[in-house]
């Protein structure tokens, strides 16, 4: 069963380097590198995209009515988003600390830079922002729940679950105790901040 799941984890692993390959020919594709983590295009590139904009004002003209009416109803769940954040931070930075486990980088998760899209009007781009930190929050919301269950109870459950994370094909099976109590510890360390081998000894 383990051996299985391990075969799995490696088929995730390289549909994951082959994602990471497609995303190499489309950075190449439309000609766009990273300066300091930045997003860089070519003036070329640049006044290609602004061809393609919409005005904000015909954006709204010709908007649908519903998603007029509704637009306010997606930007309050701006106070949940933003409640979320502040408090998964909160309790990461006291609960991991408390545990030894690593924390995860918010910066991994948040990320924003469809704004530097020439196409986008900007109201295009204020939506691009919004949903970029919306689906960043509950990504980085998950992984710190994910950790936790890590930590207090790795164990996967006995029914199916619909869009596990990453971290569950690991967990042990429904009903294994001994696996449980024997590993349990051994998956917490998982868990522990790497040591440092650039750093010399003292």
């Amino acid at each position: 069963m383990y051996k299985d799941i391990n075969e799995l984890l490696d088929d995730m692993r390289d549909l994951q380097e082959q994602m990471e390959t497609q995303f190499d020919d489309a950075r190449e594709r439309f000609r766009y590198t990273f300066e300091g983590g930045r997003v860089r295009f070519t003036r070329e590139v640049q006044d290609f995209q602004r061809r393609f904009r919409v005005s904000s004002l015909n954006y709204i003209l010709t908007a649908r009515l519903a998603s007029v009416l509704s637009a306010p109803v997606i930007y309050s769940m701006l106070v949940p988003l933003v409640t979320v954040d502040l408090t998964f931070t909160l309790y990461q930075h006291i609960c991991f600390r408390a545990y030894g486990v690593t924390r995860v980088r918010r910066r991994d998760y948040l990320v924003n830079d469809r704004h530097k899209l020439a196409y986008l009007n900007t109201i295009e781009k204020v939506n691009c922002a919004y949903c970029g930190y919306a689906n960043g929050v509950v990504a980085y919301a998950r992984e710190i729940i994910a950790r936790t269950e890590q930590y207090w109870c790795p164990i996967r459950h006995a029914r199916r679950v619909r869009g596990a994370h990453a971290r569950y094909p690991r967990f042990f099976d429904y009903g294994d105790a001994e696996a449980y109590q024997t590993g349990i510890e051994e998956m917490r360390r998982k868990l522990t901040p790497k040591p440092d081998r650039s750093k010399p000894r003292e």
